[in-house]
């Protein structure tokens, strides 16, 4: 008897832990907005164009002190170095019907998606071309990449 309540409890407690993964998605989600509307506002600021471009299934990005990148935003002054690696490797991004996310100068942007995802777990941060990047609703099936 006293194993079988021992059994219920860590199972329940099992249930109630965040998962570690899904955790790690929505830390990258954060991070990466922040990044974005980092470089949007240079954009803004300076005039110059921005993109952010992730890299691709098979494609090599390598930033300015020789090390493999999983993204880049281009565009932006050596002088403001903002990271290009997730913090988790296993990472993966995709926009949303196009190559790279459009940051500016101009004030209005077209809509914008991006699709991170972590193993099975995946997470979408869009923009409507006005606001900041936000996580989004999931697109229905037909809709994705």
């Amino acid at each position: 008897m006293v194993i079988a309540v021992i059994a219920v409890g860590v199972s329940l407690v099992v249930m109630t832990l965040p998962d570690a993964d899904a955790a790690r998605l929505d830390e990258e989600g954060a991070r990466l907005t922040a990044l974005l509307e980092t470089a949007r506002a240079e954009s803004r600021t300076s005039g110059v164009a921005v993109w952010w471009v992730p890299r691709s299934a098979g494609d090599s990005l390598v930033g300015a002190q020789g090390q493999d990148q999983h993204f880049q935003f281009v565009g932006l002054p050596k002088a403001l170095a903002l990271p290009g690696r997730w913090l988790d490797a296993r990472v993966a991004a995709q926009v949303v019907g196009a190559r790279a996310v459009v940051l500016g100068p101009e004030a209005i942007l077209p809509a914008q998606r991006i699709v991170l995802s972590l193993g099975e777990r995946r997470l979408e941060l869009a923009s409507d071309g006005l606001g900041p990047f936000s996580v989004a609703e999931p697109l229905p099936a037909e809709r994705r990449p």
